[in-house]
Parts: structure tokens; sequence; C-alpha cells
């Protein structure tokens, strides 16, 4: 505090070793934004490089590679219990002004990062919805936070994530039939994401993997869809069952243990499959979702889940 009140009266010119939000109020150039970039912890620089770059830090060649080494530190990482879609927000909000030495460093952090990501037993099926909706914010339309990531990134992410865990997973990216694409699980997670969200796009007609499963008789014990669940393509008319509920119920008679869960990124109040024993319906995204898909899988969680979630903390 000492040195705080010294540097604050401009007795001292040595930037204190105090939390840079004590700092950020006062009148900083770069080479104080440098001292904090230094001395920064590793949430704080990941949630920081575009400050960081606008206030000339990557001008230092010795801070640029020290805040990539930082980022890219196993220990760390683990320490910080990092997700990967904390760690694909901080790559696609990264501005131009950001080093590619950073931005590589997001990616290898993001490798260490699926240690967090559990893996689920069993043959599994991801369907990551490309259609042409998947392209607003996952977090929608909020001034002054909306993200940069799209529903269509998230959606991509999180079969990428899944596929690296689980190797034998089948990825059917569907948009108004399923598009067909291979991807090495060897690849990183931030390059079969994109090459998924470069698919091409369409309307969005959620049965299309289920249908394709039906005629292939493939056998699968989970099958995760994440979606916008704007399902224009196949809505039922007249108020009938969902030709997705139809393609589940079939797929269930050749898979009597399987699951099926529906990750709605954009909730609108509609699901494509109601809620049951074998049918998760999640609204929402972040990093959580790993967790309860795999509780989910591992028949952890029943039809009252959320009851039970919300029971079990403390208040």
């Amino acid at each position: 505090m000492k040195a705080y009140e010294a540097y604050k009266a401009g007795a001292s010119k040595e930037v204190p070793d105090v939390p840079f939000q004590m700092l950020t109020a006062l009148n900083l150039g770069t080479p104080e934004w440098t001292a904090i970039a230094r001395n920064a912890g590793w949430q704080m620089t990941r949630m920081n490089l575009n400050t960081f770059a606008r206030h000339g830090v990557f001008g230092d060649r010795n801070v640029t590679r020290q805040i990539a080494n930082r980022l890219r530190d196993a220990s760390l990482i683990r320490r910080a219990r990092v997700f990967p879609y904390q760690l694909m927000v901080a790559y696609q909000s990264a501005d131009s002004k950001v080093p590619e030495e950073v931005r590589n460093a997001l990616q290898d952090a993001m490798e260490i990062a699926l240690e967090n990501v559990p893996a689920v037993a069993g043959e599994i099926v991801v369907c990551p919805d490309v259609s042409g909706s998947m392209q607003s914010p996952v977090t929608g339309e909020r001034k002054g936070s909306t993200t940069a990531v799209t529903c269509l990134q998230a959606a991509a992410l999180v079969a990428a994530a899944l596929l690296r865990k689980n190797s034998s997973a089948q990825v059917l990216p569907f948009s108004d039939d399923v598009v067909r694409v291979s991807l090495n699980p060897k690849d990183s997670v931030m390059t079969n994401a994109a090459k998924l969200a470069a698919l091409p796009s369409g309307g969005t007609n959620c049965s299309a993997p289920l249908v394709d499963l039906n005629l292939r008789r493939v056998t699968a014990d989970l099958v995760v869809m994440v979606s916008d669940n704007q399902s224009w393509v196949d809505d039922p008319a007249g108020g009938r069952s969902t030709a997705t509920m139809a393609e589940w119920e079939h797929f269930r008679r050749r898979n009597p243990r399987a699951r099926l869960v529906l990750l709605d990124l954009a909730p609108y109040g509609t699901t494509q499959a109601a809620e049951r024993q074998d049918i998760l319906n999640v609204g929402g995204f972040s990093d959580a979702v790993f967790d309860i898909i795999a509780r989910f899988a591992r028949g952890e969680l029943s039809a009252d889940h959320w009851i039970g979630e919300i029971e079990s903390m403390a208040v």
C-alpha cells in the first residue's frame, strides 16, 4: 500500500504489484501497462490481450514472449481450471494487433484445457447445426456484452472437443441435410472447429442426422445435437410430434439404452424432443455443458435433475 500511495502521489515511478483494477483509473502509459502485463495472472492475461495491444505492450518482444509462455503454461492452465470455451472466446476476440505468437499460445492452451473435458463412455454421435441461423452470437444480442463467438462456432467447439476426447465419435454436421465432413481427431480443436464452422449452411432440419443414422442402421450409446432448435424444414403441422422425436423413437428401437442430449444454444422456449429419462434438454451454453453431458451419459441425471442441482447448492 505504501508503494501504491507513493506511485499515485508521483513520488515513485515504479508500478506497484497490486491488483491491476487499482491502477486502471490512473493515467497509465505503455511502461505502466507493460509492468502490469509482466505481473498479471493467467486469467487476467487471457481477458486483457486487446487491452495490452491497445496500450503498446506487445512492442516489447520480451514481454510478448513472456505472455505467450504464460498462456501455454500447463501448470497455470490446470490451476486456473480453464475450459475450451474460455479460450475460444479469447482467440476469437483477439484483434489483429495481438501477435500471432500469442494467438498460437491460445491454441496450445486449448489442447491442455481439454484435460478438463470429461470423456464419455460408449459410442458417441455429435451433430452440430451449421445452418444460417447459427451465425447469431451465442450470448444473444446484448448491448455492450455481445460475444464474438457465434452459435455455429460454439457448436463446432463442442463437436471438436468431444471428438478429441472420444476419437471413435462420429461427427454429423447438418443444415437442410447431413453435411459430410472428414475430421482428424488428432488435429487441434481450433483446426477442427474452424473446419466445421466453414461448412456450407442452409435451413435447419434437426431430424436429418437421426434419419441418416437410421438409414445406415448405426448403433450408438449417446447422440448429442447442438443447435438453436429452429427446425423449420421438418416442423410438423397440426401439433403432431416433431420429426426429430419420431426418428429418435425409431433409433431407440434399435438402441434401447441410447440417450439423446439436445443442447439448445439459443433457447426460445420450444424443444424438438420432450425431456424424459433418455432425453436431456440443455438451454444456453458454457463450459459446464461438457460435465452435464458426461453425467447424463453415465445415468447420473434423472428427469428432475435440475431440482437436484439447485438443492445441492449452498446458499
